[in-house]
This record gives C-alpha cells, sequence and structure tokens, in this order.
C-alpha cells in the first residue's frame, strides 16, 4: 500500500498503562460471576450504559438491562450448566482482551433449534474497555456457525472454506507453545 495510510488503533492508543492491574481485576470477576451464572446484579460489572456489540447474529445490546434481558437471559435459557473457559486473557491499560470456549448443555431453543441436550462448545473473543473500575464497552465475537454445527446446522450449505484447509483443526488439537 503506497501514500497516506488510515491511523490505526485510535481506540487504545491514549491508554493509561498505570490502569492494567484495575482492569485485570474486574475482568476476572466479572468472568468468576458470569461463571456463577449472576444476572441481577451483574452491574457490579458492567456501567449501566455499557454497549455490548456482538457480531452478525448475536446483535448489539445498548445498557446494562437490555444485556441482561436480551442476551444473558435467553443465552442461559438455551444453553444450561455453561462454564466459561479463557483460554488466554491480555491486558494493557484500560483494554483487555480473551479468547476461549464456553461449554455447556443445549436445553433450549436455539435459533429455532430445538433442545438435544447435548455437551456443545461456544468459541469465543472479547475486548473490553474498562473505566472507573466499569466496563464500559464489550466488544464481542461468538463463533455461532460453529454451534450450529454441532447442532447439525451448516450455514454456510457446503460452502464454507474449510474446504482449502490441508486439514481441519480444533481449538483442542492446537499444540501449545
Amino acid at each position: 500500500m503506497s501514500g497516506a495510510r488510515p491511523e490505526q488503533a485510535i481506540l487504545s492508543k491514549d491508554t493509561d498503562l498505570s490502569k492494567t492491574n484495575e482492569t485485570r481485576k474486574v475482568i476476572e470477576n466479572m468472568i468468576d460471576g458470569l461463571n456463577d451464572h449472576r444476572i441481577v446484579d451483574i452491574d457490579e460489572f458492567f456501567s449501566e450504559s455499557f454497549r455490548w456489540m456482538g457480531n452478525t447474529g448475536c446483535g448489539t445490546k445498548e445498557g446494562i438491562r437490555e444485556f441482561q434481558e436480551n442476551w444473558q437471559k435467553p443465552f442461559q435459557a438455551a444453553f444450561s450448566n455453561k462454564v466459561c473457559i479463557d483460554e488466554a486473557r491480555l491486558y494493557m491499560g484500560e483494554w483487555a482482551a480473551a479468547f476461549g470456549r464456553q461449554e455447556a448443555i443445549h436445553s433450549g431453543i436455539f435459533m429455532g433449534i430445538k433442545p438435544e441436550n447435548k455437551k456443545i462448545q461456544i468459541r469465543y473473543m472479547d475486548f473490553w474497555k474498562v473505566e472507573n473500575g466499569k466496563i464500559v464497552d464489550n466488544w464481542v465475537m461468538v463463533d455461532f456457525p460453529n454451534v450450529l454445527a454441532q447442532l447439525g446446522v451448516d450455514v454456510f450449505n457446503g460452502h464454507g472454506w474449510e474446504a482449502y484447509d490441508s486439514k481441519e483443526e480444533t481449538s483442542s488439537e492446537i499444540r501449545r507453545n
């Protein structure tokens, strides 16, 4: 690419690195709260007006109440015995990121699919912005196509780019160095 370049990392360029430990504490406590299936008092970790911005199929939730009503409750209704397992976490000032999986039982209707009581994995990536001890923004990628594949639905109708892979590799097969 020649010529002018677009400005990069505009949201995190001025992060206050002295806030890293505070951010770590908020995120670690919030993950524990989610694993305890807390809904009513989850605002301990999230600001009242926080934004949850998900990929297609997940939607965007504005504010803690919308997050509780339009994400947490339907998610817990569809998937019971859910446990969040972050495989990696990164912290930098007011910013944190993680990727991992949730292990759960498909025990309620999910995207029109009746419960199969089957154990599934739900892979995700999260990026959080923490201000004044609370999460104000949460960018989320939840791998719903993979969840649907585990339930027998191919959203790509056989045209997924896994066809280009030399070998399909799952997160459990990735070597840890």
